[in-house]
């Protein structure tokens, strides 16, 4: 996985302003090993733990924009927070690791950091956090707004229906109708059917 290290005050620019204080006194507490990475699809951040010769790491996708970057950054943390306080003995995404992100988000709410539009998506999810800050539709919504515009790609529902697009790997896709939250596509090498989130970012085919 391409990575690159970043001296500390450098992380100041991938954050919104206000951001960097808060989050450097969790980092040197928990003297966290903290990469930014390149753009990768499925993922957006990655936590692994402490043991033994090596210390807390905590991976960003460096392509997001500082709104998102923060929210994954706190979501790492949160899975940090969870681990020094309760180990094994919790689930990943379990109603501790949500009381713990959720107290984590709410220390930077209200204070001027998010626009108004990202607070407020931030707000009505706060009290049932999904486990991805991508299974959070409404939230995505709102953060793809900030995104540089030369780097935003196609959605899925933003296609007309019975458009080809292609996804990472050169797979070739026809859009088809919309089942409740998901859109059901073609595959075109084989006819198989598959569901597709409206926010999966795809490329039209040529």
């Amino acid at each position: 996985m391409p990575r690159k290290e970043y001296p500390m005050q450098q992380l100041a620019h991938f954050l919104p302003p206000g951001a960097f204080e808060k989050v450097l006194t969790h980092i040197q507490q928990y003297r966290v090993h903290l990469t930014i990475t390149r753009e990768r699809r499925s993922i957006l951040g990655d936590y692994r733990h402490a043991h033994p010769g090596a210390q807390h790491r905590i991976s960003v996708n460096g392509n997001l924009n500082p709104y998102a970057f923060l929210i994954t950054l706190v979501h790492e943390l949160a899975h940090l927070l969870t681990f020094d306080r309760y180990r094994h003995r919790v689930s990943a995404h379990g109603k501790e690791w949500k009381q713990v992100y959720r107290d984590l988000l709410r220390g930077f709410l209200g204070v001027g950091i998010f626009p108004a539009d990202v607070e407020a998506a931030l707000l009505k999810s706060i009290d049932n956090l999904p486990a991805s800050s991508c299974a959070d539709e409404p939230l995505m919504r709102v953060l793809r707004q900030y995104d540089p515009a030369d780097e935003k790609s196609l959605l899925v529902e933003e296609l007309p229906e019975g458009s080809l697009f292609v996804i990472a790997g050169g797979r070739i896709f026809q859009k088809g109708k919309k089942l409740r939250k998901r859109f059901q596509c073609k595959e075109l090498a084989t006819g198989k059917l598959y569901l597709f989130s409206g926010l999966y970012e795809v490329e039209l085919a040529s």
